[in-house]
Formats: structure tokens, sequence, C-alpha cells
């Protein structure tokens, strides 16, 4: 039997037991027509509505349009998420005080359904789940690290705007969620790299070990699970032969050894998780490039995580009222494997419009259904068809703003 995972986030009221809460989705979901990926927020039943936020299904394989749960092994996630927000790590440096990280406890109301709305080609997000999983697997099974080398470090890297920092993000709230018969709690920890450069000779390596420092007391705690981010990561791991070169400074040579021996002293953890991101890898360090046990590119996306990134936004445009109701578009899948003319209009449409925004990145593509509804709709109007036109209209002036600059 196929599993498929389900998440019930629980609202901020004192909710029944989880058994009951289980007993009640498991009824509701077999009286309802169910779409793998698909997120749950309204109710026709009272009693979930009261207790329940969102119910989130997990993808399935071979199953693109509604399932039967009958037919599934469903392994449930009911959990009521944190609703606190980023907390600042500072320190007194001879600058004054500067925020060197901030810390996220997971899982966070920030980041509920984040891993559902980034969209990418093959199964990145699936083997960055299970890579992760392994880490954790081998780690805490006492594999000789001498033997078979595992340093927990994943490094995603590529164009602007591809969602490297929010997949990191979204990998980490999604680990905090599905280990979490294994730790009790999780906290992400967000470094700033460009704080911990100071314009004193030698502080900033003191900065980057108190940094780390201040880390592995938080991973002495075998309970909790600890993702470390370090966005653009070149900042505190430049290739040292071109700060050798003169083009850095010295200071940055003695930043980079204390990151590589900081992160060769806490891979002996086995509740820490290192996640990377680069737009320029030609500008990082070849040691720390080899201490990465996952390289993944993510690249400018092509035309079906196009599409569903712009049937995400109509989707919600059409729950929150802002276009009608009603007006179901073709799944992804159903699109890619359906001759063009024989697409419902809206459907064809929407895959031309998906052609021209062939190299825009995500971060671009989600602005256009804003762009499009601010400048080129009746405001007051619903109509699904007419907003596609708007979209079009958006998607070559996004265009046109890039040729013009």
């Amino acid at each position: 039997m196929q599993s498929v995972k389900v998440e019930v986030v629980l609202k901020k009221v004192k909710a029944p037991p989880k058994h009951t809460i289980q007993q009640s989705i498991t009824t509701y979901l077999k009286c309802n027509h169910i779409k793998p990926g698909n997120v749950i927020r309204s109710f026709s039943d009272a009693y979930l509505q009261d207790f329940v936020d969102c119910i989130i299904i997990d993808d399935v394989p071979y199953c693109p349009n509604m399932m039967d749960v009958t037919q599934f092994d469903i392994h449930w996630y009911i959990y009521s998420p944190d609703h606190s927000r980023s907390m600042l790590q500072n320190e007194s440096t001879p600058d004054g005080t500067i925020n060197i990280a901030t810390h996220l406890i997971l899982p966070n109301i920030e980041l509920i359904n984040s891993w559902e709305n980034l969209h990418y080609e093959s199964e990145i997000k699936h083997n960055l789940l299970r890579y992760a999983h392994t880490m954790m697997q081998f780690s805490d099974s006492g594999i000789d690290n001498n033997i078979i080398t595992c340093n927990k470090v994943i490094l995603l890297h590529g164009p602007p705007g591809t969602g490297k920092t929010s997949l990191c993000k979204a990998l980490a709230h999604k680990l905090s969620i599905i280990m979490q018969d294994r730790y009790s709690s999780a906290i992400l920890v967000e470094i700033n790299s460009h704080s911990l450069f100071s314009r004193y000779f030698s502080e900033s390596g003191k900065l980057v070990t108190k940094m780390f420092s201040s880390i592995r007391e938080i991973i002495e705690n075998e309970g909790i699970l600890v993702c470390v981010l370090i966005d653009e990561v070149e900042s505190l791991a430049h290739a040292r032969d071109q700060c050798l070169s003169g083009v850095e400074p010295s200071d940055a040579i003695r930043v980079v050894n204390a990151v590589l021996t900081q992160l060769d002293q806490i891979k002996t953890y086995p509740n820490v998780l290192i996640l990377a991101t680069s737009n320029l890898t030609k500008s990082i360090d070849l040691a720390f490039i080899d201490r990465a046990d996952i390289k993944q590119y993510l690249g400018l996306p092509k035309i079906p995580a196009i599409y569903q990134i712009y049937l995400s936004c109509i989707e919600e445009l059409q729950r929150t009222n802002i276009l009608e109701k009603n007006v179901p578009l073709a799944s992804v899948n159903t699109v890619m494997k359906t001759e063009c003319n024989k697409l419902d209009n809206n459907s064809r449409k929407l895959m031309e419009i998906c052609e021209r925004s062939v190299g825009l990145s995500g971060r671009s593509l989600r602005k256009i259904p804003f762009i499009g509804h601010a400048l080129f709709s009746d405001i007051k109007s619903k109509n699904v068809e007419d907003f596609l036109i708007s979209m079009e209209k958006a998607v070559e002036k996004e265009k046109d703003d890039r040729i013009n600059m």
C-alpha cells in the first residue's frame, strides 16, 4: 500500500487530543475529494473549523488527480506551530553591538505551507529530504566518519531569485515536522554573514568562533534539532587563493579557517544540519565545497514549474475572493500530457503565458499576478479570463523593464 504524509496544523487554541482530531479528519477526508499536494484551509465540518488551521496533503507520485485516502497508508503529523518571531542574537564588539544571527523556533507559523509553494523540476525537494534524513540516520547510528564521510553540509547554488534561501528554511521547517518523534523541538539559526566582518584586525575570526560556540551550546542538547543557515556562504568561506592574491583582505583567510575548523567540530553532533546558499560558487573556497555532502544546483524555472507557480497564485486569488471561484484550471500533470488544442481556453492561455515567462526567476514570477492586477486589471472585475490577459501584459512589462535597465 502506498503511503502519504498528512500534516494537520492546529490553531492557537486548546485542542482536543490528537487521536480525536485524527479520527475527525480521517472521516472528513473519506467524504471529500482530495487532491495530492493540496492545502485545505476551510472545512464544512464546524468541529474542524474550530481547531484546525489547515491540512497539508503530501504529493503522491503517479496520482495527479483526486485520491481515495482509504487506498493509502497515512503518516500523520499533527502539531501546533510556534507563533513567536525570529529572535536576534547580538554580540558586543569594538564596532559596537552587532546582530550575528537570528533564531527561529520550528515548526513556525511563518513557514507554514512554504515547502508546498516551492516548485522545481525533477525530484529536488524529495531528494533533499532523503539526503537530510540519511545524514541524521548515519549520525544517529554512530557511523564511523573515518570510514563513511558525512559532514552534514548541504549547499544550494544557482542564479539569484531561484528560491535557495526559501528552500533551506522550508527544508528545516519540514524536517522539524517529520522528525518530531526523534526531536522534542527544533530551531533554525540563520547566521548574519556580513555582520561577522570587523574593521578591527583579526576580530572577524573571533566573531565566527563565538558564533559557532553559541551554536554548540544549543546542539549539546540532543533532543533539539538544529538547522544552521549560512546565506551567501561565499561571504564567510571566500576562496583563500583570491585572498592571498590581494583581492580580499588577509583577515578573510582567518575567517575561512575559523569556519572550516568549526564545521569539522560540530559535524560530530547527531542533531545538527548545515544549510548553505550561494550565487557565486567560483568565489567559495574549495575546502568548503569539498565539505558539502550535497551540492544542488537550482536553475531558473522551466515551463512545468512556471505553470505550478502561476496556478498556485491564481488559486490563492480565488480563495481570497479577488478572482471568481469555481473556474478551475487544469493541473500541471494534465497540461503536460494534453495537446494544447484540447485544453480549456483558460488553461491554454495560462500555458501561453508560461512560455513567454521562460527566463524569469521564481521571485519575479510571483510578482506577475500583483503587477497584472495593479496595472492592467479592472480592479472590480473578478473574471479569470480577463485576469490572464492582465498577467500576459505584466510579463511583457517585466521583460521590457529588464531590457531597459
